[in-house]
């Protein structure tokens, strides 16, 4: 009996494959996605014990500093910007053999001083370490980097003093391209120096706590697969919403624009993740074939199925707050997109038919992810409507973001025993599933489980070649009728719902933001 004790139930599943010894390259160190998110999931991986026994880290930017000084930024990071008030003992340990490469990305000694640091790292261990290259840095640098590091071996073990058991990884940020073309030449600039396995091209929201759920609901509960089909489905909803503007991103958003910032990656893997056929089995290859699959099934929208807007002057959160076009930095004749709304259909077996909305905007009414799947209503209203709402059409809303969990609308008989010729009175309730009251842990951040698989060579929750180019080639026939038209975008006020012209998208309307 003893023995049965020994183990929490709760935190059965909860066990961490190990990592190989790695020595990790961040480029773009002193960015601020490395400040903000990067550094900190490193430490909190660190903090629970995550990272290999042997594991370096390496910054490297155009920035001049001494490895004592990068080590100070890089804890200065982790005490502003971590998930948990750091452990000094752990931060210490962790930027302790952590180390700085200053100069150009395009300047190839520094590769030859990056090669000298990790062959002096596995020359300590006694053996090869993995070694992961991190590109946070402007897309412009992604093929420079790259092409610099097949120049001197770097993609593999084997021109790097014949050091074999060992392999080299490189992590992708978004955007990756700003169009098809875009997107297939730096695959190819990619791939040719990189194998399609060596490659993880990341997006965040795949790391997402409430994201990689969608797959649990689905294949493990029988009681929703049955119903995941167009016969019991009415519609899907999926919105990404921000209350906030577009702060000192002006630069990078006004040539981007909401479709290509949100949708085309981010909301177009929430639909695959929802929409995929049971794989045959867990593993990254299997999985991201069905979802291509999803991908190859979505005719591009017609010019009717697309809204764009733009947000003018409004109020948020009870302070006034600026048009887009008066925000700094963005020019008075911008016609750039802050709200995209799509109908798209996945043309199979089971989604033909089914409408899945998405919607994505700054200066909306408050910050919200979330992908609501609407059944359709019962076939028979058999109950009463004396002062009750009635039997109202079933509903599962997965929140990505703020507070992730999963929420479930039924039907409820209202309580009481009423007059003599009442009839029974039913009502919409809820039943609420949240991550922070069901779990001994604190969710931990999308970035923690995103290195860590890259580190470990775990694909599932990236991104592949044909992926992403499948994903441009549903986004870029509405990009190019956008750019096509005479006139600019709608407008809808800072801090409301969105245009209105958004309502004719979908029938029955959008949810409340």
């Amino acid at each position: 009996m003893a023995d049965t004790l020994t183990v929490n139930p709760l935190t059965a599943g909860l066990e961490r494959l190990p990592v190989h010894p790695t020595t990790l390259v961040i480029f773009g160190a002193t960015g601020d996605l490395a400040r903000r998110k990067l550094l900190p999931a490193l430490y909190n991986l660190a903090h629970e014990g995550a990272l290999p026994e042997r594991f370096h880290l390496v910054g490297s930017s155009r920035s001049e500093m001494a490895d004592e000084e990068f080590r100070a930024r890089a804890a200065d990071a982790v005490r502003a910007f971590s998930r948990r008030p750091p452990d000094e003992a752990v931060l210490e340990a962790l930027l302790a053999s952590s180390c700085y490469v200053s100069g150009s990305f395009d300047d190839p000694t520094v590769y030859e001083r990056l090669e000298a640091v990790l062959t002096a790292h596995d020359e300590e261990a006694g053996e090869p370490l993995d070694r992961c290259f991190y590109l946070s840095t402007a897309p412009s640098f992604f093929p420079v980097i790259v092409r610099e590091l097949g120049a001197r071996g770097l993609d593999t073990h084997a021109g790097t003093g014949g050091l074999e058991g060992a392999q080299a990884r490189v992590v992708v940020e978004k955007p990756f391209g700003s169009n098809l073309h875009e997107a297939r030449e730096l695959n190819a600039q990619v791939l040719d120096v990189f194998r399609e396995g060596q490659v993880f091209r990341i997006d965040h929201y795949l790391g997402k706590e409430t994201v990689q759920n969608v797959l649990a609901f689905r294949f493990a509960n029988a009681m929703f697969e049955p119903l995941w089909n167009r016969n019991y489905i009415d519609h899907v909803q999926i919105t990404a919403a921000e209350d906030i503007g577009i702060g000192s991103r002006a630069g990078y958003y006004d040539a981007s624009g909401a479709l290509r910032d949100l949708i085309q990656n981010h909301m177009l893997q929430l639909l695959t993740l929802l929409c995929m056929e049971p794989p045959v089995s867990f593993s990254a290859d299997e999985v991201r074939d069905e979802k291509v699959k999803v991908l190859r099934a979505i005719r591009p929208p017609a010019a009717g199925d697309a809204v764009r807007a733009q947000y003018t002057a409004g109020t948020t959160s009870g302070e006034a707050v600026p048009a887009y076009r008066d925000e700094e930095g963005v020019p008075d004749d911008s016609t750039t997109e802050t709200y995209a709304a799509l109908r798209l259909e996945v043309d199979n077996w089971r989604w033909a038919g089914v409408p899945i909305a998405l919607r994505t905007g700054k200066r909306l009414a408050r910050k919200v992810t979330e992908i609501a799947v609407t059944l359709k209503p019962v076939p028979h209203q058999a109950f009463g409507m004396d002062g009750a709402v009635g039997p109202q059409p079933n509903q599962l809303v997965l929140t990505v973001q703020p507070n992730e969990g999963v929420t479930l609308k039924f039907g409820a008989k209202i309580p009481g025993v009423g007059g003599p010729n009442s009839r029974m009175r039913v009502r919409p309730v809820n039943m609420e599933f949240l991550y922070g009251t069901a779990f001994l842990s604190q969710s931990p951040e999308a970035y923690e489980r995103l290195i860590l698989d890259a580190m470990r060579g775990d694909a599932t929750l990236f991104t592949r070649n044909d992926e992403v180019e499948a994903q441009w080639a549903i986004c870029e026939p509405v990009l190019n009728a956008w750019a096509a038209e005479r006139g600019g975008p709608a407008t809808y006020p800072a801090g409301s719902q969105g245009p209105a012209e958004a309502e004719a998208l979908l029938e029955g309307g959008w949810r409340a933001i």
